[in-house]
C-alpha cells in the first residue's frame, strides 16, 4: 500500500467539491480530490443549474446571495461552454394568496439589496407570452441566472489543478479515518483536513450525518429559440419543496442558451431507484402545461433523474464533522448546490484557515444537527 501526503483531501468532485478544491488551492494548500466517477457527475450533472436567491430562512438567503455575488464576480472568467446567462427568475402567482407572497418576497429582497420587480398580469404576459391567461402576476428577480453545471465544475477543477491540486477519478473511498483516506486502488492519503463533499452519498463516509436522498426528474426539449425568456417558477413550488415526506411536483422551467427548455420539477423520498418514474413524470409535465399550455406541442428529447442531498432544516452541513476534528462536511445542499457551491467553499476555507468569513458559518455547522437531534 502506497501513501501520499496532502494538506487537504476532498472526497467528491461535483460542483461543491470542485469549488472547495480551487478555494483551498488558491490559498497555497496542497490539495487532492478523489471521485469514484468523473468531474461534475452525480447531482451536478443531473441538476437544473440555477444561480438564484432563495429565502426559506435568513440563513438560506445569506448563503445563496453571497454565493450568487461570487458567481457574478467569476462570470467574466467563465468559458463559453459554462453557458452563464443572467436571464432572471419570475415567480409566478396563480391566485391572490400567492400574490401576497410576491409582495412579501419583494419586501424581503428589497430590504437586503436584491433588485426585484412586481409584475401585474399584463406585464407578466408581456415578458412571457406563452404563459396561460388568468395568472394574477409575479415577481421578477433579474439578477438570477442559469449555467451548465458539468462544465462549471470542470472549469473550477481545472483552475484548482493550475494551482497544483491533484485529481484522481474512477476510484472509490474504502475508509475514512482521522486524517486518513484509503482508496480502492490501495492508495492511502494522509491529510490534516478531509472534506466530505459527496452530496447524497455523504452518510456513507460520515454515518452520523442526517442527509436523505430526494429524487428529482427533469426533461429537456428540442431547440425553440425565444419560446422562454426567463426561469419560471410557480409560487406553489414553495409548498411542494417544503413537503418533507410526500411526493410532489411543481412548475419550474428554465431557458438554455441553445434554445432548449429544461422542465421540472419533482421531489420523491424513499426511493433509491434512478429509473424514470412515468407516473411522476406525467404529473410533472401536466403541471408544466397547466402554466404553459404550448409546452404540450414541443418535442422532448430526454428525461432523467438525480438525487438531491436533503437535510431536515433545509440548510447544508458546512464545517467540522461531529467526532472527528480532521473531517469536514460540505454537503446537504439539496436543490441549491450549484448556486451555493462557491459560498460553501469560501466560508469553509475561511473557517479552517482562521480567516474572517463574509457571512457567519454557524447556521450551517454540522454540530447544530447533533444538538437538535439530541433534544428532539
Amino acid at each position: 500500500m502506497s501513501k501520499v501526503i496532502y494538506d487537504v483531501v476532498i472526497v467528491g468532485c461535483g460542483i461543491v467539491g470542485a469549488a472547495c478544491a480551487i478555494e483551498f488551492a488558491r490559498r497555497g494548500m496542497r490539495v487532492a480530490v478523489v471521485d469514484r466517477e468523473v468531474v461534475g457527475g452525480g447531482a451536478t450533472a443531473a441538476g437544473m443549474g440555477h444561480i438564484v436567491v432563495m429565502d426559506d430562512s435568513d440563513a438560506q438567503f445569506a448563503l445563496a446571495r453571497y454565493s450568487q455575488q461570487l458567481w457574478q464576480q467569476l462570470r467574466p472568467d467563465l468559458p463559453d461552454d459554462v453557458e452563464y446567462e443572467q436571464c432572471g427568475t419570475i415567480w409566478v402567482a396563480a391566485d391572490e394568496e400567492e400574490m401576497n407572497e410576491v409582495h412579501r418576497k419583494h419586501d424581503y429582497y428589497r430590504n437586503r439589496g436584491v433588485p426585484t420587480e412586481i409584475l401585474d398580469p399584463s406585464r407578466l404576459m408581456e415578458l412571457e407570452p406563452n404563459l396561460r391567461d388568468g395568472l394574477v402576476g409575479g415577481l421578477l428577480v433579474p439578477e438570477d441566472g442559469v449555467l451548465y453545471p458539468p462544465c462549471a465544475a470542470r472549469f473550477l477543477m481545472e483552475r484548482a489543478q493550475e494551482r497544483g491540486a491533484k485529481l484522481k477519478t474512477g476510484v472509490s473511498v474504502m475508509q475514512v479515518g482521522p486524517g486518513q483516506v484509503r482508496l480502492s486502488d490501495g492508495l492511502e492519503i494522509s491529510a490534516g483536513i478531509v472534506v466530505n463533499a459527496t452530496g447524497a452519498a455523504a452518510p456513507e463516509l460520515s454515518p452520523s450525518v442526517d442527509i436523505k436522498k430526494r429524487k428529482g426528474h427533469l426533461v429537456i426539449t428540442d431547440r425553440y429559440p425565444g419560446f422562454l425568456r426567463h426561469q419560471l417558477v410557480e409560487l406553489g413550488y414553495l409548498k411542494s419543496a417544503h413537503a418533507i415526506s410526500s411526493d410532489s411536483v411543481a412548475f419550474n422551467v428554465q431557458p438554455r442558451r441553445t434554445g432548449q427548455i429544461l422542465i421540472g420539477s419533482s421531489r420523491q423520498y424513499g426511493t433509491d431507484s434512478d429509473e424514470v418514474d412515468n407516473n411522476i413524470l406525467t404529473r410533472m409535465l401536466r403541471r408544466a402545461q397547466e402554466y404553459m399550455p404550448a409546452l404540450g406541442s414541443l418535442s422532448a428529447i430526454r428525461a432523467w433523474t438525480g438525487f438531491r442531498a436533503a437535510t431536515p432544516d433545509k440548510l447544508p452541513l458546512i464545517g467540522p464533522a461531529p467526532g472527528d476534528k480532521t473531517q469536514h462536511l460540505a454537503a446537504g445542499h439539496e436543490g441549491l448546490g450549484i448556486t451555493t457551491s462557491l459560498g460553501t467553499a469560501r466560508i469553509l476555507a475561511d473557517h479552517i484557515t482562521g480567516s474572517q468569513p463574509q457571512i457567519p458559518i454557524e447556521p450551517y455547522l454540522p454540530s447544530r444537527a447533533v444538538k437538535e437531534y439530541a433534544h428532539a
